[in-house]
C-alpha cells in the first residue's frame, strides 16, 4: 500500500505486551512514514506520555498489570490524545467499554494491516491532530533552529549555505523518517539528486565528528537520507 498521506512527524504511541505484535506494528508503521515508539506496558505508556506528544496511541486491552482498558481511562482524564483499541477481545461488550471510556476506535485481533492503516488515517483527519513539530534539534554539540536555519555549535554560529539549510530543515521536519534522495532533489536546479548528494557531504562535514561513518547524517540503503538526531 501507498504509505499514508500527511503523516510527516506524526507520532503514534503503541502499546502491546507481544513482543512479536509490537515489533511488527512498528515496522509497519513506520514504513508508512510515521514515527513509533512501543512499550510493552502501561506503566511505561504513562512514562512516555509525560514526557513526549503523541498525536495517535494504539492500546492493547490484556497486558499484565494494568490493563488497556484502564490505561485509556487514565489517557482520557489527562489528555485529549486519540486511542485506538486494538485487541483480541472482540465480544460486543468489551467494544462498548473501549468506546464508552474514550476510545477513538476498536479494531479486534487479528486484523488486516491496510484497514489498521486506514483506521489511524480516519481518526487522525476526524480529530485533525497536528505534528507537533520541535523548534530545535541536537545532534551532540551542534543545534540546529527549524523555524530561522540557523546552526549552532555549543552556541556559536556555524555558516551554512541556503541549499545546506534548507536541506537539513527538511530533514530535520522529518527526523528518524527515511527521505528518498530523489524527493530531496526535486525542487533543485539539478534533479537527478547529485547535488543532493553533495550537499549531504558538505553538511556531514559540518556536523560530524568522522564524516565517513555519520553518526546522525545518515545514508539509508536503497532510500535516500535520514536525520537522526539525539
Amino acid at each position: 500500500m501507498t504509505p499514508a498521506t500527511d503523516v510527516t512527524a506524526r507520532h503514534l504511541l503503541v502499546v502491546d505486551d507481544d513482543d512479536r505484535i509490537r515489533t511488527l506494528l512498528k515496522e509497519f508503521l513506520a514504513r508508512q512514514g510515521f514515527r513509533v515508539t512501543a512499550v510493552a506496558h502501561a506503566d511505561a505508556a504513562k512514562r512516555m506520555l509525560q514526557l513526549l506528544d503523541f498525536d495517535l496511541l494504539i492500546v492493547d486491552v490484556m497486558m499484565p498489570g494494568e490493563d488497556g482498558f484502564s490505561l485509556s481511562k487514565w489517557v482520557r482524564s489527562n489528555s485529549n490524545v486519540p486511542i485506538m483499541i486494538l485487541t483480541a477481545r472482540g465480544l460486543a461488550d468489551d467494544r462498548i467499554m473501549g468506546l464508552t471510556i474514550g476510545a477513538d476506535d476498536y479494531l479486534s485481533k487479528p486484523f488486516e494491516p491496510q484497514e489498521l492503516l486506514l483506521r489511524i488515517e480516519a481518526i487522525l483527519r476526524r480529530t485533525g491532530t497536528k505534528p507537533a513539530l520541535p523548534k530545535t534539534i541536537a545532534m551532540g554539540s551542534f543545534s540546529f533552529d527549524l523555524e530561522r536555519g540557523e546552526l549552532t555549535k555549543s552556541g556559536a554560529p556555524v555558516r551554512l549555505t541556503e541549499a545546506e539549510a534548507q536541506l537539513l530543515k527538511y530533514l530535520a521536519e522529518r527526523a528518524n523518517i527515511p527521505v528518498d534522495r530523489m524527493d530531496l532533489a526535486k525542487d533543485s536546479v539539478d534533479t537527478t539528486g547529485r547535488a543532493v548528494d553533495v550537499q549531504v557531504t558538505r553538511l556531514r562535514r559540518k556536523i560530524e565528528t568522522d564524516p565517513k561513518n555519520p553518526r546522525y547524517l545518515q545514508t539509508v540503503r536503497g532510500k535516500g537520507y535520514m536525520l537522526a538526531p539525539d
